[in-house]
């Protein structure tokens, strides 16, 4: 058990991981809207796009727009994934803060997801490196490694092959890496067990927990991983990105939730919850269609509800 820090960082994953997951693509302007607003709340990092080719995930054509609207906001952080050097060209001509690569930790996965075997996603991840090292020193690269936690198509997934990646795209020189529950199976001993074991082995290069909220475990999750030290954690606005009640969705952490666990346990993430919860307009006026999920906007505020970070943990 670590000291519990008494601060953390909510990184905005909805206008990438969400808006991808879904099949209707939200207007260029309403995207714009929704980050305005999830910035006016105190969110100081969001994954704003992925740089893919446009006949594949056609919701995020217009990437480098979006990057370069959400840089005019001072002092937030701008995010986008990238699956590879030609993704990550781009994201940096775009003037990303900082791009994150998915590297599964599952073999199976991997072949699914990016066609490419672990060990040419490091190779990948080498060249990326290569990239921002002599073109945008300043950007930070991050590893997400997917499927950490078990996988749909191979199932269980070795803990020390999550591991062994971890240590392989440090030493690619990566700045973090993190690990992703990107089919819902983690539980919170698990999530415990494999932050520590990835704590032991890369320290303070220890990235982001990003969490999946499709059997219900969510929250549980995140409160495990915080109280192993982790102090990032990935959500999405209004759970977007899967139903978390239908199997094999993808169900990603509610922001509005997470941010009101941390908030009511005295743990600082810098956001207003009333403005938060006002963000979810411009997402519902840029999605009429899409069901927007949450438990604490819904039922709002306990009465005499005051944030106290006096407290800590």
């Amino acid at each position: 058990m670590h000291a519990a820090s008494t601060a953390v960082l909510i990184s905005e994953v909805g206008p990438r991981d969400g808006l991808q997951s879904i099949k209707t693509i939200m207007p260029t302007a309403n995207k714009k809207l929704w980050i305005d607003a999830l910035y006016q709340a105190g969110i100081r990092e969001i994954e704003v796009a992925s740089f893919v080719p446009a006949k594949m995930l056609p919701q995020m054509a217009d990437a480098a727009e979006i990057v370069r609207h959400a840089k005019t906001l001072e002092g937030l952080t701008v995010l986008a994934l990238v699956p590879n050097l030609k993704g990550a060209e781009a994201a940096i001509q775009a003037g990303v803060d900082k791009i994150t690569i998915p590297v599964s930790a599952s073999a199976a996965h991997s072949l699914a997801n990016v066609r490419k075997t672990r060990e040419e996603m490091i190779e990948e991840v080498k060249r990326i490196v290569e990239y921002r090292n002599s073109q945008a020193p300043l950007v930070k690269i991050e590893v997400g490694i997917s499927t950490a936690f078990g996988c749909t198509l191979q199932g269980l997934v070795p803990e020390d092959e999550v591991i062994w990646i971890a240590e392989q795209v440090i030493a690619a020189g990566v700045d973090e890496a993190g690990l992703s529950d990107t089919t819902g199976y983690a539980n919170p001993s698990q999530v415990k067990r494999l932050f520590s074991l990835l704590r032991g082995a890369i320290g303070e290069k220890a990235g982001a927990a990003h969490l999946h909220n499709t059997r219900g475990l969510g929250l549980a999750n995140c409160l495990a991983a915080y109280e192993e030290g982790v102090t990032s954690f990935d959500s999405s606005m209004g759970g977007l990105g899967g139903c978390p009640y239908a199997p094999g969705a993808s169900g990603n952490v509610v922001t509005e939730d997470l941010v009101f666990m941390f908030e009511a346990m005295g743990v600082n993430t810098g956001i207003q919850l009333e403005n938060l919860f006002k963000a979810r307009e411009p997402l519902r006026l840029g999605l009429p269609d899409e069901v927007i999920y949450g438990m604490v906007p819904e039922a709002g505020l306990p009465k005499g509800f005051v944030v106290d970070h006096k407290e800590g943990m």
